[in-house]
């Protein structure tokens, strides 16, 4: 039998790798309650990407502690009472400046969102915010940037390019200095019977004028010819996105989930995932996640916050 092909998980390393010259960085991770959730926290907080405050029940945190044998008493510790009010902390502790970023834990993500979008008192900017999976695939020579899968669920041709231009910040701050952007859709050709593809010409044309910045669009397209050049070139498609794209954009949230864990339940990737738009990254990890992924995840925050490193700036 031959061995596992495990070069794909270069992507990741070379993020991690980023990492190791800079200061890991404050994060204020909410409910962290249990074992699995605090393990992640661990497993960051020794490769040296964070320095975790832990905002939750003090005893529920100290029993999922115990359950992994673990001493957590060199970590600052914020005492709530329930897990609203963890994410209602751990927001003030970011808004305050206490911390850099924020952490979900075993809460669910709604809870930690709603507080983040708090008219009074969360992190809104003018942005609207999105979740940018970076997906490590053995089929793909590259990191592939998939949005938004995880937050926004119908967007509106203004909310995708909200989420077009979170993803593209996300990859300029990474080094991919002018990232491909595929709009996906059903089909390659604009069709009025099919929403998803009059969005993907307006976003290019509004990428044309200066809308949507620091990125090469394309679309509609296809998942096919997005990404594969042979498919496309049969297709006739003529294009400097199609074949090798950064960023996919998914036409809402149940096709991006779909995609995203076809991808990584049935086609052995890793998926890492951010939140852009608020004041300060977030970090989301799902409890399935493998380890690579989680520490990618925390990886990309901390490039985030110190953009002076590019570690996939050879990458296309």
């Amino acid at each position: 039998m031959s061995a596992p092909d495990t070069h794909f998980h270069r992507h990741y390393d070379r993020l991690i790798a980023a990492c190791a010259a800079l200061p890991p960085v404050r994060v204020a991770v909410a409910h962290p309650c249990e074992a699995r959730a605090l393990r992640s926290v661990l497993d960051a907080a020794e490769a040296d990407l964070i320095e975790p405050v832990l905002v939750g029940p003090r005893q529920r945190i100290e029993k999922a502690a115990n359950e992994i044998e673990a001493d957590i008493s060199r970590f600052e510790l914020v005492d709530t009472e329930h897990s609203h009010a963890s994410a209602r902390q751990a927001v003030a502790l970011a808004r305050a400046g206490q911390v850099d970023t924020l952490m979900k834990g075993s809460l669910h993500t709604d809870e930690l969102l709603s507080a983040i979008v708090d008219r009074e008192l969360g992190l809104r900017t003018g942005v609207r915010l999105s979740h940018v999976f970076a997906v490590a695939h053995r089929g793909y020579p590259k990191p592939l940037f998939i949005t938004d899968a995880a937050i926004n669920i119908q967007p509106s041709l203004t909310e995708k390019a909200d989420i077009v231009q979170n993803a593209i910040d996300l990859c300029q701050s990474l080094g991919i200095h002018m990232p491909r952007v595929a709009i996906l859709s059903a089909v390659e050709t604009v069709n009025e019977r099919i929403p998803s593809t009059l969005d993907a010409a307006a976003l290019c044309k509004m990428a044309d004028r200066g809308q949507i910045r620091g990125g090469l669009l394309d679309g509609p397209l296809a998942f096919d010819n997005a990404i594969s050049s042979e498919a496309a070139q049969i297709k006739g498609i003529k294009s400097e996105v199609a074949g090798h794209p950064d960023v996919l954009l998914v036409p809402d949230l149940t096709s991006g989930n779909i995609l995203v864990k076809q991808l990584t339940f049935m086609g052995g990737a890793d998926a890492a995932g951010i939140v852009m738009g608020a004041r300060v990254p977030v970090i989301l990890s799902s409890r399935s996640d493998s380890l690579r992924s989680r520490l990618a995840s925390c990886a990309l925050a901390v490039l985030l916050l110190h953009r002076e490193a590019t570690p996939l700036a050879d990458s296309d």
